[in-house]
């Protein structure tokens, strides 16, 4: 008997261990297939913690977006410039000592990640055990959480999703031991909603949901008492006092820093071009200043139009990327199963500030991934929400179909839900990486033609992904700005910007003419390279920025032509 103890309890443990060990294995193949950083936020990130590596602190040579320099264009316009502005710096310093160890490579910055996020699969198995799921339910859960649906190809990136996943779900897991009468895990949610605030900026909100823990806390044991009841004993006034002193320790550094260099705990917010822009061309503009009158001065119909756009669209992007679609209805279910379980109410409360600060507040920024970096931790709960909903479904078929055994069918369909969602996973990572490596081709040609046309190392190039060109031809960068054409030859001398790179799929309207051979401005010269696409139309040219009519570049014809792809 005692033998059979043992073993069933190394079984038990090693669940957990094997989890991690799964998402460790996928993750470790995501950076094998795509090793390097593939959108905007990632490059940034990459930049600054090779910044850091290297001494020069967080400082980077571009500007990906003028909201890092007061959303206009500055008095004195220098290179480089004081990063993180606008993003926080968790995702940069967690790469630092892997740089330095390692060397600056693309697997450098990618192995953080890919350890801190595999813990998202025990801390899944962990939480389900806890609320009372059903084994197969909590291994479910640990599974999904290893491969999250077409989440799946960003949890290996270089950027917040991994690292704020994990950091919430704990945070959601202490508040709901919390309830259960642990004032000491409350206390520690402090650590976990500063770190996640260092991570993403909407981190707070992660605190806002366990204040109202506490808060229902007090509330649950004053009925109880009235009522004669029992319940757990209230959180005490000393567990959220600690956990706010411990939250404002792992804030102040990094506020202090925010305050000495730019005078302002939230630099890019105080702009206006972050929380009062009524279309995301205003964010990339820098003429003109946002304000709330201009903001409400729109009108209620399109400021009403555009909340709930932003909502319907944050709805839409949770159901596809997190659920798969296929699981997107039984997370519902599962919800409205749980809707009196206290271990799911951070679970609850969370996701309800999330979803109304997408709608209310950052509506416009939906659609770019505001949401989704946020969304990716309801991930794992929400897995187990649908998984229950699952196993309830084939109960109450099973209620009516005498010869099936719930239990039984129950497992067979939670294993058919986690095969169909892992099959999307592996189909969307596919497509995601294709045009993911298309657009590194892309890059990585830009860099041979500036090669192959004599730039010099500092040349500063203008394009709409300052830090991808950064970091694959090490050249220095300024966005061009979503103005006219006179406004953005105004950046281009302010920077003395040497070459311009134009993508069809990704440039402002005053510079798509360009592509097409007609409106190239005097100071634009002609294409020294050109990408044409499978439609005989040009997709992406570099072209020399030539302010001195004696620049030989735009006085003779260097061009090489293109290539088909």
């Amino acid at each position: 008997m005692r033998i059979a103890r043992s073993r069933s309890f190394s079984r038990f443990l090693g669940l957990p261990f094997g989890l991690f060990a799964l998402a460790l294995g996928v993750r470790v193949l995501l950076v094998l297939l795509y090793p390097d950083p593939a959108y905007v936020d990632s490059y940034y990130y990459v930049n600054v913690a090779r910044s850091l590596s290297s001494g020069h602190g967080f400082s980077v040579d571009f500007i990906w977006t003028f909201v890092d320099v007061g959303g206009h264009l500055p008095v004195h316009p220098v290179l480089p410039i004081p990063s993180n502005a606008h993003w926080m710096p968790l995702a940069s310093l967690v790469q630092v000592p892997f740089i330095i160890l390692l060397g600056a490579t693309a697997f450098a910055s990618a192995l953080p990640f890919a350890l801190i996020g595999a813990l998202a699969a025990p801390l899944t198995w962990g939480f389900a055990r806890q609320a009372g799921c059903r084994p197969a339910v909590a291994l479910g859960g640990g599974i999904l959480a290893a491969v999250p649906a077409a989440l799946t190809p960003f949890m290996a990136q270089p950027d917040n999703f991994a690292l704020f996943q994990v950091l919430v779900l704990a945070a959601l897991w202490l508040g709901a031991r919390a309830l259960r009468g642990d004032a000491r895990a409350f206390a520690a949610t402090g650590i976990l909603v500063g770190l996640a605030t260092v991570a993403r900026n909407d981190g707070v909100l992660v605190g806002a949901a366990l204040a109202l823990v506490w808060t229902w806390s007090r509330l649950r044991s004053r009925r109880a008492k009235a009522a004669g009841v029992e319940a757990p004993p209230p959180l005490p006034v000393w567990a959220a006092i600690v956990a706010a002193g411990l939250f404002l320790a792992v804030m102040a550094p990094w506020e202090a820093r925010q305050l000495a260099v730019f005078g302002s705990l939230s630099p890019s917010s105080s702009t206006g071009r972050i929380l009062f822009i009524r279309s995301i061309d205003e964010l990339n503009s820098i003429t003109g200043t946002p304000t709330l009158a201009s903001f409400l001065g729109q009108g209620i119909g399109p400021l009403i139009a555009s909340r709930i756009t932003g909502l319907v669209q944050a709805i839409v992007i949770f159901c596809v990327l997190v659920g798969g679609i296929l699981l997107a209805p039984f997370m519902v279910a599962g919800a409205w199963l749980r809707r009196h379980s206290a271990d799911c109410l951070p679970f609850f409360l969370y996701t309800g500030l999330l979803f109304a600060f997408s709608g209310l507040v950052s509506a416009v920024h939906v659609p770019n991934g505001t949401f989704i970096h946020s969304g990716a931790a309801l991930a794992p709960q929400a897995y187990l929400l649908a998984l229950e909903a699952v196993i309830a479904f084939v109960a109450w078929i099973a209620r009516h179909r005498p010869s099936w055994n719930a239990e039984s069918a129950g497992r067979v369909f939670v294993g058919g839900m986690i095969g169909i969602t892992l099959i999307g996973a592996v189909y969307f990572t596919g497509n995601v990486h294709d045009t993911w490596g298309h657009e590194r081709d892309l890059d990585q040609a830009v860099g041979a033609a500036l090669g192959a046309h004599g730039a010099a190392p500092d040349d500063v190039v203008m394009s709409l992904d300052t830090g991808a060109i950064k970091y694959w031809t090490g050249h220095p960068g300024v966005v061009a700005p979503n103005d006219p054409i006179t406004t953005i030859e105004s950046v281009a001398r302010a920077y003395d910007a040497h070459w311009l790179y134009l993508e069809r799929s990704d440039s402002v309207p005053a510079l798509g003419p360009i592509l097409d051979g007609g409106g190239r401005p005097g100071w634009v010269g002609p294409p020294v390279w050109t990408e044409t696409g499978p439609t005989a139309t040009t997709d992406a040219g570099l072209y020399p920025i030539c302010f001195s009519t004696s620049d030989p570049r735009c006085t003779v014809l260097t061009s090489i032509g293109g290539r088909r792809s």
